[in-house]
């Protein structure tokens, strides 16, 4: 009696052991140690960055080599018993920008025709109507190349709960890597019973509203965007809506039947009205598409240039969570000063107000 007894109380604290502790909704204390891991990314294991602290309750475990266009992440262990997948965002060289500045839009499944022996099939969204960036679509498959061996090992072990966080850069990565890992779960190349849980801080906008629509129903309680308002990145790529952009049954199209039997003036007006968006987007596709697929060749020389989604419609993804200013924070981040565009974007005014955070009561 007493050996069944012991084995199963042993079975008791092991799943005991293995159960998940990430809990929906969005956590302070959470979000703090995350920037707290994002700070030392840029440097070394132990370094610091400015006014933020060493990770109180986390454990570094690896540090991925630098991959792709200069893409590079780290795993720690919390002392709940989760994994993090940090993801680093932009550093100071050529490379590791033109995965900000390759911004043309690609649907949000299909193909990247990366190396001879690298093809990313990928499935971001049921929507055929939702498109993402193609630069941060690059990082997504050479990170998730990578973190994937990762995520096996960890389950095996017992862990099945993962925060993936990145700040600027890696926080637009974070939105598809995420999305990318979902759609793994639903082809059952994931395991169902891994929770994911997503902070993309300081992030630009990764995709078209058909890709935040499936996006947010997915991870509704699970992902947040934390946005400091006067940092710049979070509105770029700049958005421009064509009426194309909006679904099938909506007034344009009417208006387009009716225009066209009108006099000339009036289908000259229209064209007018039309054509500034369409000639938009045709030009940030040949600038931000073509150009620069033509600097990224440089660095991946087999990489084949993918049909673009003709559209420029970004959006801001995720549940959102803005960061309150006060007259001290102008104080600290002054405008006057000579910290360059990154004043108010990089790590350190995101964490002075994480840390003076208070969430309004429901």
């Amino acid at each position: 009696m007493t050996r069944y007894f012991v084995f199963f109380l042993m079975l008791f604290f092991l799943s005991f052991a293995n159960a998940q502790h990430l809990q929906p909704g969005f956590d302070i204390a959470e979000y703090q140690e995350m920037l707290r891991i994002n700070a030392g990314i840029y440097k070394t294991v132990d370094s610091t960055s400015g006014a933020v602290s060493k990770p109180m309750h986390a454990t570094f475990q690896y540090r991925s080599p630098e991959m792709g266009l200069n893409n590079l992440y780290e795993l720690w262990n919390t002392d709940g018993g989760a994994a993090v997948f940090c993801i680093r965002g932009s550093v100071d060289n050529n490379l590791s920008w033109l995965a900000n500045l390759y911004a043309a839009m690609v649907p949000a499944s299909g193909k990247l025709d990366i190396d001879t022996d690298f093809v990313f099939n990928y499935k971001l969204s049921n929507d055929s109507n939702a498109a993402v960036h193609v630069g941060y679509l690059i990082s997504t498959a050479f990170i998730s190349r990578d973190m994937l061996s990762k995520i096996d090992s960890l389950y095996q072990s017992g862990t099945k709960d993962i925060l993936i966080v990145g700040h600027s850069q890696g926080g637009g990565i974070g939105y598809l890597l995420t999305a990318y890992f979902y759609q793994l779960q639903d082809a059952g190349r994931l395991p169902r019973d891994i929770r994911f849980k997503t902070y993309c801080s300081a992030a630009p906008k990764p995709g078209n509203l058909y890709f935040a629509y499936e996006y947010e129903n997915r991870s509704f309680g699970w992902a947040y965007q934390v946005v400091n308002p006067m940092d710049w990145v979070p509105q770029v790529p700049f958005t421009v809506q064509k009426h194309l952009d909006l679904p099938g049954r909506n007034p344009t199209v009417p208006i387009a039947s009716t225009i066209k039997k009108q006099g000339l003036k009036k289908r000259i007006a229209f064209k007018m009205l039309k054509n500034p968006s369409e000639k938009a987007v045709v030009n940030y596709q040949k600038i931000l598409g073509k150009e620069v697929s033509k600097m990224v060749r440089k660095y991946l020389p087999n990489f084949k240039e993918p049909k673009y989604f003709p559209s420029n419609d970004y959006v801001r993804t995720g549940t959102q969570i803005i960061l309150s200013l006060d007259e001290e924070y102008f104080k600290l981040f002054n405008e006057r000063s000579d910290d360059g565009m990154m004043l108010h974007h990089s790590i350190e005014p995101y964490y002075y107000l994480a840390m003076r955070l208070k969430l309004p009561s429901p």
